[in-house]
């Protein structure tokens, strides 16, 4: 085999559309632009979301505008109350949520939040807590542990 022989697949290349050539290339006369207009001009620039000068959709929906963060974690939430189901100074991991049915699965990391009421003491070992559950768990007598989240997605 020598480089001289090489070929493409017979397919795999488009010719460039040449517009302007005359009406036998089948993009003569206004080559593709149709006929007048701001879009048939040169130096075409229209920003995204101009409507030719009324009211754009995107300024009708005002609800619509903003941005989504896109680096946002999302938390598998666990309320205190939904704790009492555990033995009174057991330990509660995110595999123990797991085996419960209070979280689906570890590929979120768990954070506790404070609805509803702790009875008894736990040690819990969560990703993350709200202040507000930490002084109820604590309240109770029980103990908090913040652990690292281990991404399953590395």
């Amino acid at each position: 085999m020598r480089l001289n022989t090489l070929h493409y697949t017979p397919g795999t290349r488009k010719n460039k559309k040449r517009v302007g050539r005359g009406n036998g290339s089948g993009h003569g006369t206004y080559s593709g632009r149709g006929m007048k207009g701001q879009k048939a001009r040169a130096g075409l620039n229209i920003r995204p979301g101009f409507e030719g000068g009324q009211n754009p959709l995107i300024k009708k929906l005002p609800e619509q505008r903003g941005f989504t963060n896109i680096f946002r974690t999302e938390y598998a939430v666990v309320s205190v109350g939904s704790l009492d189901i555990f033995e009174s100074g057991s330990e509660v991991t995110p595999e123990e949520l797991i085996a419960a049915g209070l979280v689906k699965n570890i590929s979120k990391p768990v954070k506790i939040l404070a609805d509803g009421e702790i009875k008894h003491p736990l040690t819990i070992k969560a990703h993350k807590f709200s202040a507000a559950a930490k002084a109820k768990i604590e309240a109770a007598g029980g103990t908090i542990e913040e652990v690292q989240f281990a991404s399953t997605a590395d």
